[in-house]
């Protein structure tokens, strides 16, 4: 059986949960608290060249690969396991997902995640008001641009058409985050429509940082 190794309330964990959910695959959950820094030593350690979670690990009848960052995992698996797809059929498509998704993935999350906000406060000793200013703008300004991207497509009820994709794998979680950190998000009514659709899907629902077995208050 494959493991993953995450964290409960990693954005990018979070994603790679939604995604097995939905493909309707089983896997050991392997814990890496790393707000207490499991992630930079062994076992750990000696398993990630990243030193981040996600980590999937396949069993070794399967070859025993081990694969890091969430958007390749994703894809990995809906080429391994095709279906149901996580990307349209049709290039464009495929594109407008992947942009999407990107949106949440390269340009959101990367300077709102954990250990940016530690380095804001331990290094540039970053007191919590101005610790969360800056995340609460730099959400907005991504979900601002995540909201303008679905503006030019057909109305559906998730990001991408009627069938949920890897752009809401990436959006639920970065949604979670921000409701954490209380951010505005009642300018982005087509982006919370989606999310809502896709927080009422069993393989979202069993995803959520709550029902993880590592999950904490």
């Amino acid at each position: 059986m494959m493991k993953l190794h995450n964290y409960f309330r990693s954005s990018a964990s979070y994603r790679v949960r939604i995604a097995l959910n939905l493909k309707g695959l089983d896997y050991d959950y392997v814990p890496v608290h790393i707000a207490r820094g499991e992630h930079l030593v062994e076992p750990f350690s000696a398993l990630s060249p990243d030193l981040l979670v996600p980590l999937l690990e396949e069993d070794e009848a399967d070859g025993g690969a081990r694969l890091t960052q969430s958007l390749a995992i994703i894809e990995y698996i809906d080429e391994v396991h095709p279906a149901p797809a996580l990307l349209p059929a049709d290039p464009l498509g495929r594109a407008r997902v992947r942009a999407l998704a990107q949106v949440i993935a390269c340009e959101t999350h990367p300077v709102n995640n954990l250990r940016v906000l530690k380095y804001l406060t331990r290094e540039l000793k970053v007191d919590d008001a101005t610790k969360n200013a800056w995340y609460r703008h730099w959400v907005g300004e991504g979900l601002a641009a995540f909201e303008r991207q679905l503006a030019l497509l057909p109305a559906g009820r998730y990001c991408h058409g009627d069938t949920p994709t890897l752009a809401d794998c990436c959006l639920v979680p970065q949604i979670f985050n921000a409701q954490r950190f209380d951010c505005d998000l009642s300018a982005f009514p087509r982006t919370m429509a989606a999310y809502e659709a896709a927080s009422q899907l069993d393989a979202f629902q069993r995803a959520h940082p709550s029902r993880c077995p590592d999950a904490e208050a």
